[in-house]
């Protein structure tokens, strides 16, 4: 006997159901084995499904269950698809068949070696902008313009495509300060120090940042243990109005929608290509309004980028891209060895930050450097300072507390400013031996802090102590692990002590 609930769904449509599952960014639709739609229309595992509700479509991948949790009359949503859809619990949507994606041929002509046209770029982009792309066929066009496949007239045609696929702001007359790091080295929270540094001296730099993917924390993560970062456009520009800068989470807002969803699948294939890393920087900034960039390019064999070569490559794409798009870029190769400041996670360099806006005895020395630097650069940049009197102009506004108030401005325009939160659980990792502290891998030390649960528990991440150069006797602490829960605690910890080349102490020859 079938005891299966009894059902009569209209024709195509299906009960939507929120379950809950999160497909990070991807769309996903649940449909039962059993279901009567996914019969008549003949749907199967991975097909593409177009949901349409109250004259909202989206597109998603399909995953076929069994079992009980899910009815033969409802199509269950994940978190990314409710999201996207914005339905009430118990409504009914129409599934179908999405229209043929045409723009999926010149994917198939790129994998084969023919010339992206704008055309072409400007129609997979859209598309995957609109999310009609499955995570398949991302991949493949990620693929398909990896390494060098791209060329400069692809790379500029390809940023075009997607800052036109979404929202652009735009301040008006005079200059629009932005800056990008290229990333790679844990730490390296220098944006919150140059923004307020920046805006104190009356350039306007309303900046976008982004959340952590692979590292231990993205600038907005760290930004928001202090200030709220998820604001929307009409928001942002109001803050930019009253104090001349902002640092938000710019996934808030549509700026070059596709560079995100390129992102969920780039990452995970872990390919190097500069010309789509290029279309990615150079897209957001001139959708954020930016007419002036400085990129801060950090160097070494465990950063993203690797060798002085590497840099001087993507440093001439970055110019002519910008030529071309009418865009003013300046790259200032850094040092690419070691973290920048103490701590790797958001609320512990969060405060970092802080001290060194406020001053304080023990304010990281290499972050505040980093920071003055790069800002000198800005203000150069945008006419403030003479051609190399930039730094001292930025230490000037840093030590006199200019930026500090301005810092706080910012802050208390986007919502209100607020302390970082402590962990509860904290553990020292010793030196195994004495010696010199010979060299530091970024990557392990962000896997480390990330097993510690940065950057989800804010308060995560690590707590560094020494420096390549410093000597360090046996049994001395390296780094100090913070955690939100025992258990993440001693699993960070049990993979650290097995990680002696996070930091590499070298025995002194004496």
């Amino acid at each position: 006997m079938d005891s299966r609930p009894n059902f009569s769904p209209s024709p195509s449509r299906l009960r939507l159901r929120r379950l809950g599952i999160d497909t990070y960014q991807e769309p996903v639709l649940f449909m039962h084995r059993d279901c009567p739609v996914c019969s008549s229309e003949g749907f199967e595992a991975q097909s593409r499904v177009e949901i349409g509700l109250a004259g909202r479509t989206i597109v998603a991948t399909l995953n076929v269950v069994t079992g009980d949790f899910l009815a033969p009359d409802e199509a269950g949503l994940s978190e990314a698809a409710w999201r996207l859809l914005s339905p009430s619990p118990g409504d009914q949507a129409t599934l179908r068949h999405p229209p043929p994606l045409e723009s999926l041929g010149h994917v198939r002509a790129k994998v084969y070696g023919r010339r992206l046209t704008e055309a072409a770029a400007q129609a997979v982009i859209g598309d995957i902008a609109a999310g009609r792309y499955s995570d398949l066929q991302l991949a493949a066009f990620v693929t398909a313009c990896a390494g060098d496949r791209l060329d400069l007239q692809e790379t500029v045609d390809l940023t075009r495509a997607m800052f036109r696929a979404g929202e652009r702001m735009r301040w008006g007359d005079g200059l629009v300060m932005d800056k990008h790091c290229v990333g790679g080295i844990p730490g390296n929270r220098t944006t919150m120090l140059v923004v307020p540094i920046v805006a104190a001296c009356g350039l306007r730099m309303p900046k976008t940042s982004s959340r952590a993917i692979t590292s231990p924390a993205g600038t907005a993560d760290a930004m928001e243990t202090l200030a709220p970062v998820d604001l929307d456009v009409a928001r942002i520009r109001r803050v930019v109005e009253r104090t001349g800068a902002c640092i938000v989470w710019g996934g808030a807002v549509r700026l070059s929608p596709a560079d995100d969803i390129l992102i969920r699948v780039e990452r995970p294939l872990d390919l190097d290509s500069q010309g789509q890393l290029v279309a990615s920087i150079l897209s957001k900034k001139i959708a954020a309004g930016a007419t002036h960039v400085l990129i801060d390019m950090p160097v070494g064999p465990t950063a993203k980028v690797r060798s002085d070569a590497d840099a001087a490559h993507l440093s001439r794409l970055l110019h002519a891209v910008g030529a071309a798009l009418e865009l003013t870029i300046r790259v200032a190769p850094t040092d690419g060895l070691a973290p920048v400041g103490r701590g790797i996670g958001p609320a512990l360099e969060a405060r970092d930050v802080l001290a060194v806006l406020r001053g304080g005895a023990g304010a990281p020395v290499d972050l505040a450097g980093r920071a003055c630097s790069l800002a000198g650069e800005i203000l150069e940049m945008g006419g403030m300072a003479a051609a190399g009197a930039g730094r001292a102009l930025a230490q000037e506004v840093l030590r006199d507390g200019r930026a500090w108030r301005k810092f706080q401005e910012i802050c208390e325009a986007q919502g209100g400013m607020r302390e970082p939160p402590v962990a509860a659980h904290v553990r020292e990792v010793p030196a195994a031996r004495s010696g010199l502290v010979a060299a530091v891998d970024n990557r392990r030390l962000a896997r480390i802090a990330k097993l510690a649960g940065a950057p989800k528990t804010a308060c995560a991440g690590i707590d560094l102590h020494v420096v390549p150069g410093d000597f360090v006797e046996r049994g001395q602490a390296l780094f100090t692990l913070h955690a939100g829960s025992p258990g993440t605690l001693a699993y960070a910890l049990d993979y650290a002590l097995q990680q002696p080349e996070a930091i590499q102490v070298v025995e002194d020859a004496w």
